[in-house]
């Protein structure tokens, strides 16, 4: 069964025989062509028959051997119309979460479904149970991360901003074979570690500071995605409690993963070693992400996520402790689900080191 039939057969369990699916990253999945389309439509239209169509600009080339057919339009040709007499009349039309609103309400008043449904969770648990092929991307992606962590590790030098150890990292990931970034690295030095999703400024790094770094990088169209938390020539006994406290709990989130246990309860796992530690009020964000083509796909581990685990998910472990005007400590690794337990991606060490 490939992908697309995968998706006809989730519409199918909720009801529905059509589905309109706008994002570039999933149509991308769906079909194998990546196309970015800026401010323009593009759309596939899929059916429980089977009578698939793919709405496309002719300024984007698509190989014929997609095997389905292709409605083209041009700058000067409004696409709605062309989709909405596809559209069963008098059944209800799927649309994914990212169909721009100045698409979705034309072709509201435009077709004639009897209703408008968001289907992206069609597409979503498809896409959330990778692959074999998919799983050797990740693998390959997350290597590469690894290798470029230890060159990461190797450029902090007391003194030096935060700007100039992130400015090092693109170079060092295209010799290793990289495509590019997943996402902008996050460097922060000492308080600014703290701070979330800070990207790095001007800050000298001095003697007893944490180096907090998140990166990930692209290799043959997956992300990869990792945390490492280092300290400079020296750490008090506070920041290593702290950090060995980080370290516990993501290696009790890690052996608790197999299928069948609830995202909620690894996320618990994790989040009560640091409570009582007496830092719960200090991780402020969920445990992990779901993680493929894009580095957040749907899903998460969260305390507000009671699903299943299944094999194939494929997420990041990533528990933190942020000390405001202090230092932030996070350790992130990626995992595959398997058949009864956890595949951990990332090989990079994650004891204490003092660089």
């Amino acid at each position: 069964m490939n992908r697309i039939e995968k998706v006809v057969e989730e519409l199918k369990k909720k009801g529905m025989e059509q589905m309109v699916v706008t994002d570039p990253f999933a149509i991308d999945y769906l079909i194998g062509k990546f196309i970015s389309p800026g401010e323009r439509f593009l759309a596939l239209y899929i059916t429980a028959t089977g009578e698939h169509k793919l709405f496309v600009n002719r300024l984007f080339t698509v190989p014929e051997e997609f095997g389905m057919e292709k409605i083209w339009f041009s700058d000067t040709e409004n696409p709605i119309p062309m989709l909405a007499q596809f559209v069963m009349a008098d059944k209800p039309l799927g649309v994914d979460k990212n169909m721009l609103a100045k698409f979705l309400l034309p072709l509201m008043e435009e077709a004639k479904a009897s209703s408008y449904v968001n289907a992206s969770i069609c597409v979503d648990n498809v896409r959330a149970c990778k692959e074999e092929e998919e799983k050797e991307c990740m693998r390959e992606a997350t290597r590469i991360n690894d290798a470029a962590m230890a060159r990461f590790k190797d450029c902090i030098k007391e003194g030096m901003t935060e700007v100039e150890l992130s400015s090092q990292f693109l170079d060092i990931y295209k010799e290793l074979g990289a495509d590019g970034f997943s996402f902008p690295p996050l460097v922060g030095f000492g308080p600014s570690a703290a701070i979330g999703h800070y990207e790095g400024g001007e800050a000298r790094l001095k003697k007893g500071d944490c180096v907090l770094i998140d990166v990930g990088c692209i290799k043959n169209g997956y992300c990869s995605d990792m945390t490492r938390t280092f300290f400079v020539g020296e750490v008090s006994d506070r920041h290593r409690e702290i950090y060995e406290t980080v370290r516990k709990a993501q290696l009790a989130a890690l052996a608790m993963i197999k299928p069948g246990v609830r995202f909620s309860d690894i996320d618990k796992t994790a989040r009560d070693i640091i409570t009582e530690a007496g830092y719960g009020p200090n991780f402020t964000h969920r445990l992990g992400h779901f993680i493929g083509r894009e580095v957040h796909e749907y899903g998460d581990v969260s305390a507000t996520n009671h699903e299943l685990v299944k094999e194939g998910n494929t997420f990041s472990i990533e528990p933190g402790i942020y000390i405001e005007g202090d230092l932030g400590v996070r350790i992130e690794d990626l995992v595959i689900v398997t058949k009864d337990g956890v595949e951990i991606l990332n090989s990079f060490p994650k004891e204490l080191t003092i660089v």
